[in-house]
């Protein structure tokens, strides 16, 4: 079973944040060449209507998935703090309520969605050349919904006892069976994007069939266990406060999108294609920061439980340096080869170059961007529910569609393209806000409570 204590309480915090970030990151870097690589082998049939579907119906795609984060990020909140206060059984009871409430939803979303495709296609704006195309993907992710959810939900618990490691290999399990797929079914068997939809799902497959396989070896002081199941003792209140504010803010970004969508289909289906090609792209700056700002949240929320202040303060320091670096570093990477990258998924003059002003603009609070990430998981590492619930809304919902809409009446397509940078860092200024204002409180609270040991 796993034991971490050393590493939250005594590792010095550059090899305990490294040891918790960088099977993250690596998981995350897995997660960045799959969905290129899904682009990429959508982009070789020579159909732009393909590419523009799949761009279309990924965030609906993300939508299992954040509800999967729903119960993942909230029960690794929930998890790391449960063992920082030394309450073993109860972390037990967190997991296999875990487990069973993303199976159960999963099922729940997968009928919703077969049932209500038709609206779902006239919602995200799919026009009559990719309406087919965006049907046949969602229908085959739809079935495997309950696997989207489960795995994206333990890959997340796993971290929440320190088990970074082991949820990396169930991660690259995943990604690397839908990669190998995907050229076998996209273009082996010319099935398109129903090759594609197929791949992530056998993929998502056999990531949960690792993290079954782990929890019956009995490799985790977690449980699956049903006899372990527990919802009251504010048990799925834990889990929620700190999931539905993390689900949130997937669920915003998918609905975000899908507005971004609708904007730019206004200017044809060519600039569509474009974004969905420059998103992926971008995703490298993106979700590496993100896999390793969520690799330190369990180390944030261990202490903060066991009341290590100093120790939270100096992860969360260290951890914003790495993260201005290496977004820094991953900036120039992708404005240096921008055309490359886009001219490697799909060989269209009018896509390329929309594509790559489009990367340009979204590199624009790429050196930044990890500072966001890092105090929305050190609030929710923290288990503060109303912080992290503004931060998701403000900058998914109350900051980006808006801009989209504002920016677009303003400058036209050009504005449209720049709204997310533009929100971005309108998102940065406010999460350093709120994360710094909870420090202080923090601070206040311990120097209270000394002087009154005292007296």
């Amino acid at each position: 079973m796993k034991d971490n204590r050393q590493l939250f309480e005594e590792a010095p915090v550059p090899k305990a944040v490294a040891v918790m970030a960088v099977p993250t990151m690596i998981s995350m870097l897995v997660v960045v060449i799959y969905n290129m690589a899904d682009t990429f082998f959508i982009g070789q049939t020579g159909d732009p209507m393909k590419v523009a579907a799949v761009s279309l119906a990924t965030p609906v795609f993300m939508v299992f998935m954040a509800l999967g984060n729903l119960f993942g990020i909230g029960g690794s909140s929930a998890i790391s703090r449960a063992l920082g206060e030394k309450k073993a059984e109860r972390a037990r009871n967190i997991s296999s309520f875990c487990c069973y409430g993303s199976l159960g939803l999963g099922i729940f979303m997968a009928l919703l969605f077969l049932a209500g495709m038709d609206g779902i296609l006239k919602m995200i704006g799919a026009s009559e050349n990719t309406v087919g195309y965006a049907r046949d993907y969602l229908t085959y992710i739809a079935f495997g919904g309950p696997f989207i959810m489960f795995g994206t939900a333990f890959g997340n618990i796993l971290r929440g006892e320190g088990a970074s490691k082991e949820s990396m290999i169930g991660n690259m399990i995943g990604t690397v069976t839908n990669i190998v797929l995907d050229p076998v079914m996209i273009l082996g068997l010319n099935w398109g994007v129903v090759g594609a939809a197929v791949a992530t799902v056998i993929g998502n497959m056999a990531a949960s069939g690792f993290y079954l396989i782990y929890f019956l070896r009995k490799k985790s002081s977690l449980s699956i266990r049903l006899k372990d199941f527990r919802a009251g003792e504010r048990i799925a209140a834990s889990v929620l406060s700190i999931g539905i504010p993390a689900s949130l803010n997937n669920i915003l970004m998918s609905c975000a999108n899908i507005v971004l969508n609708l904007v730019l289909g206004r200017y044809g289906d060519t600039p569509v294609a474009a974004m969905g090609v420059a998103m992926k792209s971008n995703m490298l700056v993106v979700l590496l920061q993100i896999g390793l700002c969520t690799g330190i949240q369990p180390l944030i929320g261990y202490n903060y439980g066991a009341r290590n202040k100093k120790r939270l303060l100096q992860v969360f320091r260290f951890t914003g340096m790495c993260a201005v670096a290496v977004g820094t570093v991953l900036t120039v990477i992708m404005v240096l080869a921008r055309q490359a990258v886009i001219q490697a998924f799909i060989n269209d003059s009018e896509v390329i170059a929309y594509g790559i002003r489009m990367v340009i603009a979204l590199q624009m609070s790429g050196p930044v961007l990890g500072i966001l990430f890092l105090c929305i998981n050190t609030i929710q590492g923290m288990g503060k529910a109303l912080p992290s619930l503004v931060l998701t809304v403000c900058r998914q919902g109350l900051i980006f569609i808006p801009f989209i809409f504002i920016l677009n009446s303003l400058f036209g397509l050009e504005g449209a393209i720049y709204a997310q940078p533009a929100a971005d860092f309108v998102s940065i200024i406010l999460s350093l806000f709120i994360c710094l204002g909870i420090f202080r409180k923090i601070e206040q609270r311990s120097s209270g409570a000394a002087e009154g040991s005292s007296v």
